[in-house]
């Protein structure tokens, strides 16, 4: 007999455990696997959101919009190369790889941003020669994996890049899923076809800092100390592995944030290690000013880089250029609906769903079976995406960064972007106030710091 007929039964969901975490366990429970997916963190971190600029009045002037000068000229790698590399505007393409993105892809981006007068950059795998034909500055990645790694091929670059870790997964390898191994891939790679590939999280040929040194002596004098050397971090001890790369002989440093994205690699790192762009920025600017090494050693962030206002807020920081990976793709058209799946002029909504999601939720990089053709080694999928389209959209998008970017410079008073300064920033929130180094908007009140 019921004594409790009133009582329902309580819909009231766990903190510690909501939907999110129980069909992580009952998954787990099931399979025995962790997930795989592409792009960047879901959860929310602080960021560049949470920063706001002050806008110049009585105490500061504005420059008139369209009619005065704001410069955007950005120069990287004067610090030992004979040939640093100058560029248009201070948004550059991060590298992603042939075999990650397809060859039509890589030709779209080298096509963009030789138009904007900005560089792009090679990823894992080695160069394609679409890249290499369509890029007017492009920048070889040299990864843990040496997948693809041509002496011949790095003599054409006009900058060398060398990978010790990514946001997404500061601390662990990239993988490429059988799927996506095609001939060319395999071939560049030297892999088997079709076979599940897991790259290297660390260089094969060092074990500490010290060894970075001799790899960039080697790498120079393969180049005839013209080329710029890069050194890519994923944020996590960044004020120390920025001072160890530039006592290593690094021209640039680039710091990637955990908000940045990655083709393929455990969930489980996405979430879970690394720490925000915004702290990364803050960190490696102290580094550098600690070393007096700052405007010597040029930095670039990348992690979470958006809209024109991200890319102000980061040289306000501090950085010299940022990097941008994601907010390509998205671009390009990834997690778009607006696509031709086939000669019936099908909506591509069909192939998100065969993939269990869509448009807006597709993290589904590493399977190869990207619905608008950028993600995929398919010979079908990858025609979706046609070189001069995707460069234009490309272009657009990174036009209207550029222009995002002189607006708030000039309404901060600033005849050239990189004058924009930490004086010109205030945070929004505590968590920012503090990662940053920033005062609280309407405040002089750093977090951790005194008065």
């Amino acid at each position: 007999m019921n004594m409790h007929p009133s009582v329902q039964p309580s819909l009231e969901e766990s903190a510690g455990y909501d939907r999110r975490i129980l069909n992580y366990i009952q998954n787990a429970a099931a399979h025995g696997l962790y997930e795989i997916r592409g792009l960047g963190a879901k959860r929310h971190l602080p960021h560049f959101d949470d920063l706001v600029f002050l806008g110049a009045s009585l105490t500061r002037y504005p420059l008139e919009g369209y009619r005065e000068k704001c410069l955007t000229k950005t120069v990287l790698g004067t610090r030992f190369a004979k040939q640093p590399i100058e560029l248009e505007i201070p948004i550059t393409i991060a590298g992603m790889s042939f075999g990650s993105l397809s060859a039509n892809v890589k030709e779209a981006l080298g096509l963009a941003a030789t138009e904007m007068g900005t560089s792009t950059t090679t990823g894992d795998g080695g160069m394609t020669s679409e890249e290499r034909l369509s890029s007017k500055t492009l920048v070889y990645q040299c990864l843990p994996s040496r997948y693809g790694f041509n002496p011949n091929d790095i003599r054409q670059a006009d900058a060398i890049e060398i990978v010790i870790g990514q946001g997404a997964k500061p601390g662990g390898g990239g993988m490429l899923l059988g799927q996506k191994i095609n001939p060319r891939v395999a071939a560049m790679r030297t892999l088997p076809e079709g076979v599940d590939q897991r790259s290297a999280c660390r260089h094969p040929d060092w074990t500490g800092p010290d060894d970075l040194t001799i790899k960039i002596q080697e790498l120079r004098e393969l180049t005839d100390w013209q080329k710029p050397i890069y050194v890519k971090v994923g944020a996590s001890r960044t004020f120390n592995d920025v001072k160890l790369a530039v006592h290593a002989g690094a021209d640039v440093i680039v710091v990637d944030g955990m908000q940045g994205g990655t083709a393929a690699t455990q969930a489980v790192f996405i979430e879970h290690v690394g720490i925000p762009t915004i702290a990364a920025v803050r960190q490696a600017v102290d580094a550098l000013e600690d070393m007096n090494m700052k405007g010597t050693v040029q930095l670039i962030v990348s992690g979470g880089v958006r809209t024109g206002a991200d890319v102000a807020k980061a040289l306000a920081m501090g950085a010299d250029a940022v990097s941008i990976g994601q907010g390509i793709l998205m671009a390009l058209g990834c997690n778009s609906d607006a696509y031709i799946q086939d000669d019936a002029h099908h909506s591509a909504i069909a192939d998100y769903q065969a993939l269990g999601t869509a448009p807006g939720y597709c993290h589904h990089c590493h399977t190869g079976q990207c619905p608008v053709g950028v993600t995929t080694q398919d010979p079908v999928l990858e025609k979706r995406l046609e070189p001069a389209v995707g460069a234009k959209r490309v272009k657009n998008y990174l036009k209207t960064l550029n222009m995002e970017l002189t607006t708030i410079a000039r309404a901060c008073g600033k005849q050239n972007v990189h004058h924009l300064e930490r004086e010109d920033l205030v945070a929004l929130t505590l968590e920012a106030a503090a990662m940053a180094q920033l005062p609280l908007a309407g405040t002089n009140w750093i977090p951790g710091k005194s008065g």
